[in-house]
């Protein structure tokens, strides 16, 4: 399954407390569009529509069904959750 294309944001959960909880881990983070990039990462595809790291504190976790990807970053016990439509 192909996650490339161009997608725009159906909705999303937990933005600001996942935001303040970044505020308190003292590493460099780029956020792209979709997702969260990180330098020196190993991404893992688990099955054909799944991608899956994590970076010292931060779990994230990007899935494909159809023309909808979710993307779940997780840390501590605070999950921030977006949904995208592919446009």
């Amino acid at each position: 399954m192909s996650f490339s294309g161009k997608y725009q944001l159906q909705s999303q959960e937990n933005f600001e407390p996942f935001m303040k909880a970044m505020e308190t881990l003292s590493w460099e983070l780029l956020f792209s569009s979709i997702t969260l990039r990180l330098k020196n990462a190993l991404v893992n595809m688990e099955g054909d529509n799944k991608l899956v790291t994590t970076f010292k504190n931060v779990k994230s976790v990007t899935e494909l069904n159809g023309d909808t990807l979710t993307s779940t970053m997780t840390v501590g016990d605070i999950v921030f959750k977006r949904i995208s439509k592919r446009i």
